[in-house]
């Protein structure tokens, strides 16, 4: 795709018509904000700015529509496909100044906050009411509310309140061209023709900044049971979780799934420890809360013990101990993360179609790449499982990429076979566009293309990402 890159007279341009905190073109500020969590592009942008308002970005992105300067909007800069990453000349848009929390209707339960804002700070905000944005995810301390809306993300709880769009009433948008846009605000319904707010949510940044959003809350869970459950593989997992939806007297929080490979790396770096001795090949960690109907959690887990639904387990009886068993869980990624260079991937598929996609995946790495590192975990609840493998230290980064990429083909294969997703949570971006089309059809990339040529005519706003704009 081409790119246009800031020129100095555009510098000049900003400097003269912005706060002197706008622009920033030092080295190590267009490193920071050029990348996101992902380490395959070398970031590359030719400036950052920092906008505080809707009002400077809408000022902002009708200059640079008719300057002709490619923009990415940049929130946490969490994301894993490559889809905050900017590697072409392109100015980055941070939301970081934009953390606006109004006050909370505690009546309606929502509230207004800004792109920048923080989650975890959303979560603390509304939690002192007894509300909360039930999306929760192992990075809410970094990622910003824009961020999470612009991919529909979707976290540890999506098996009890679903994906992000579920929880966002009204958005605030600055098109292309610069025109803003007030959508739905703080209605329930509002049955007056095409949910434009829908159509920016999980668009990644390519047909809009998000500046703004009006959240939807709800109470603050009841106390919640944490276990810990081993099992011997994703089948057993998978029995478990139909024993846990068929159960009465509590309501199923979360239901993660992680290998005993996993509690490895997680070990290795001291971000937490089995409270295992005797190890399993996988486990499960559950969080239930009571609901006063039926036996309740502590029922259910003497019943799947009973059944020999698992061989071991381990049940938290403090707030700590709770903090301590999700850690094996929510530290993964960071350990891997540290432990060396890997290529993710993050599918879905029917809840009762995992076990066989993943025995097949297995099957075929064991085959091809029997020295890479297999890594497997995630939300299986909802039927999205990562797929984590390790370049061996021998590899070149080159080499390994490119042994993955023929790898990617056979699994994603498989997923369209079994009428999944590429991507559950993590987005297109840049890393997933090239297999877009094992789960959009023809058509429907077409009808991506025309909606992008509509509200991004010059084709500036994060170019690049998620689909090529010119038909194959």
């Amino acid at each position: 795709w081409t790119m246009n890159a800031l020129p100095d007279a555009g510098r000049a341009r900003l400097e003269a018509e912005f706060d002197s905190g706008f622009l920033r073109t030092e080295a190590s500020e267009l490193e920071t904000y050029g990348r996101d969590w992902t380490k395959v592009h070398t970031p590359d942008p030719s400036a950052v700015v920092f906008p505080r308002s809707t009002e400077e970005v809408a000022r902002f992105m009708a200059l640079a529509h008719r300057e002709g300067w490619a923009v990415v909007p940049s929130g946490g800069r969490t994301g894993l496909a490559g889809g905050a990453v900017a590697c072409r000349g392109e100015v980055v848009l941070s939301t970081d100044r934009i953390r606006q929390l109004g006050e909370v209707d505690s009546v309606a339960q929502v509230v207004e906050v800004g792109a920048g804002a923080v989650t975890a700070a959303v979560h603390e905000h509304t939690g002192a009411l007894g509300l909360t944005w039930p999306v929760e995810m192992a990075s809410a301390g970094s990622s910003h509310i824009g961020g999470n809306i612009a991919t529909n993300a979707g976290g540890i709880r999506v098996v009890r309140y679903g994906l992000t769009r579920n929880w966002v009433l009204g958005l605030d948008v600055v098109t292309a061209e610069g025109e803003v846009l007030r959508l739905n605000g703080a209605l329930e319904k509002n049955n007056t023709g095409i949910d434009l707010r829908q159509l920016f949510i999980g668009s990644e940044g390519t047909l809009g900044v998000i500046t703004g959003a009006t959240l939807k809350l709800t109470s603050v869970p009841g106390p919640t049971r944490v276990a810990v459950l081993a099992v011997g593989g994703l089948a057993d997992a998978l029995r478990l979780f139909r024993s846990a939806r068929e159960a009465k007297g509590f309501d199923l929080m979360a239901f993660e799934f992680l290998t005993e490979r996993c509690v490895e790396i997680v070990e290795s770096h001291g971000a937490a420890q089995s409270p295992f001795e005797q190890r399993s090949p996988a486990y499960v960690l559950v969080e239930l809360e009571d609901v006063g109907e039926g036996d309740g959690a502590d029922a259910w887990l003497e019943h799947v013990f009973g059944r020999g639904l698992v061989s071991d387990g381990v049940l938290a009886e403090s707030g700590k101990q709770s903090r301590e068993l999700w850690a094996l869980r929510e530290n993964i990624s960071e350990s891997l993360s540290k432990a060396g260079f890997l290529h993710k991937n993050d599918v879905s598929l029917p809840v009762s179609r995992l076990p066989d996609f993943v025995s097949e995946l297995e099957e075929v790495l064991a085959r091809r790449y029997p020295d890479f590192g297999v890594y497997l975990f995630g939300h299986v609840g909802d039927g999205n499982v990562h797929i984590n493998i390790m370049k061996p230290e021998a590899w070149s980064k080159e080499d390994f990429l490119a042994a993955c990429n023929q790898t990617d083909e056979v699994l994603f294969e498989q997923v369209k076979a079994y009428a999944g997703s590429i991507s559950a949570e993590h987005g297109i971006g840049l890393l997933k566009k090239p297999f877009l089309g094992f789960s959009r059809t023809p058509a429907e990339l077409e009808l991506f293309r025309r909606i992008k040529r509509s509200l991004d005519p010059r084709g500036l706003l994060n170019p690049g990402k998620v689909f090529d704009e010119a038909t194959p």
